[in-house]
C-alpha cells in the first residue's frame, strides 16, 4: 500500500484531542464498550477511529461513555477501531496518523480478512470481526480532510438506502459501490449481502478538526439510536431536512501525481451542466457525465491509484 504522506498544506486542529485513556481497555474487547438492556432489541454498533486521525467520532463516543449513556433496549456497542493509529496522532502533523500500515477502511472483503496477509489494521479488523458480524445496524463515523458538506454513504442494497433516508441526518444520502482500492466496513457481506437484513451506514460529518463535525456526528448517531428505540423519542434533534438521494456512477482514480482540479471544489457541490470540465489527469479531461452532478468528497491532493472524487446523479423521489 502507498502510505498517505501528508503531501498537503498543514491543517489547524481546532478541537481538543480526546483523552481515550479511560476507555482503551474496554469491557468487551480492547477499545470496545458494549452494553445490554433488559428489553430485547437490535444490536447497534457505533464505530469511530477507523482512521486514526478522524478524532471527531472518538470525541463523541468518549463523551457518551463519560455520560454513561445506556440503551433502553437491545445492545449498544461503541468502538474505537484503530487505536494504534490514533496513538500516533500529532496536532502538529495530523494527516500522518490516518493508519499505521494500510487503510483500515479498505480491508473488509471476506477473502482479505480470511487470508494470510498481515498488518496492524488487519489484525485489529480480525479481532473486531465477531462483533461486526453480530451487529444488526452499524454506523461508521468519519470526517473529511478537505471541505465537504455532511452526508450519509451506504452500499447499494435497498435496506441500507431505506434506513439512510429514514435517518435523514445528514440529509444527503449517497449510494456508493465503494473504492477500487478495497472494501469498506459498510461493504462487509454482513451488511452489503443481498440475502441478509443487517444494515450499515457511514456518516461523513464535515472537516476532520472542526468543532461542528463532532456536533453533526453526535446528532446523527443519537438520531439512529432514537430511530431504533435504543434511546427515547425526543433525545435527538429533528433532521436538518428531508433526505435527498444520489447514486454514485463514477469513481475517478488518479493515474498520476499531475492530477489537478480546475479549482478547489467543495464536497457536496452540484455541477449544473453535463460535460463541464472539472479536472485534468495529465492530458485526460475529467468532465461531468450528466446535469446536476454531485461531487462526493473531492480531494485536492491526488495519489496515483487512489480515488480522488466520486460523481453522483440525483435519484428520483
Amino acid at each position: 500500500m502507498i502510505p498517505f504522506t501528508g503531501a498537503a498544506p498543514q491543517f489547524p486542529v481546532r478541537v481538543p484531542v480526546p483523552d481515550l485513556s479511560p476507555f482503551v481497555k474496554g469491557n468487551h474487547l480492547p477499545g470496545v464498550w458494549s452494553f445490554c438492556a433488559p428489553r430485547p432489541g437490535p444490536h447497534v454498533v457505533i464505530v469511530s477511529l477507523v482512521h486514526g486521525n478522524e478524532i471527531a467520532g472518538a470525541a463523541v463516543l468518549s463523551r457518551w461513555l463519560h455520560e454513561e449513556l445506556r440503551p433502553l433496549r437491545g445492545r449498544l456497542s461503541l468502538v474505537f477501531a484503530n487505536l494504534d493509529a490514533f496513538s500516533r496522532f500529532d496536532p502538529a502533523d495530523p494527516t500522518l496518523s490516518r493508519y499505521v500500515e494500510e487503510d483500515m477502511n479498505r480491508i473488509w472483503a471476506a477473502p482479505v480478512l480470511a487470508g494470510g496477509r498481515q498488518s496492524v489494521e488487519l489484525r485489529r479488523a480480525r479481532e473486531l470481526l465477531p462483533l461486526i458480524e453480530d451487529a444488526d445496524i452499524l454506523l461508521d463515523l468519519h470526517s473529511a480532510l478537505w471541505p465537504s458538506d455532511p452526508l450519509i454513504l451506504c452500499a447499494g442494497v435497498p435496506r441500507a438506502h431505506a434506513l439512510a433516508l429514514r435517518l435523514g441526518d445528514p440529509c444527503n444520502v449517497v449510494l456508493d459501490g465503494g473504492h477500487p482500492e478495497g472494501r469498506r466496513l459498510i461493504d462487509h457481506p454482513r451488511f452489503a449481502g443481498h440475502g441478509g437484513q443487517a444494515c450499515a451506514l457511514l456518516v461523513e460529518g464535515g472537516c476532520h478538526w472542526e468543532a461542528a463535525t463532532a456536533t453533526v456526528l453526535d446528532r446523527s448517531a443519537r438520531a439512529l439510536l432514537q430511530l431504533t428505540g435504543l434511546l427515547p423519542a425526543g433525545t435527538a434533534q429533528p433532521p436538518m431536512g428531508r433526505g435527498a438521494a444520489w447514486q454514485v456512477t463514477h469513481a475517478i482514480v488518479a493515474r498520476g501525481r499531475d492530477f489537478s482540479f480546475l479549482r478547489p471544489y467543495r464536497g457536496g457541490e452540484v455541477i449544473a451542466r453535463r460535460n463541464t470540465l472539472i479536472a485534468l489527469d495529465g492530458a485526460e479531461e475529467i468532465r461531468t457525465p450528466y446535469d446536476n452532478c454531485l461531487l462526493v468528497l473531492p480531494g485536492q491532493v491526488a495519489l496515483p491509484g487512489y480515488t480522488v472524487v466520486r460523481l453522483a446523479r440525483p435519484l428520483p423521489g
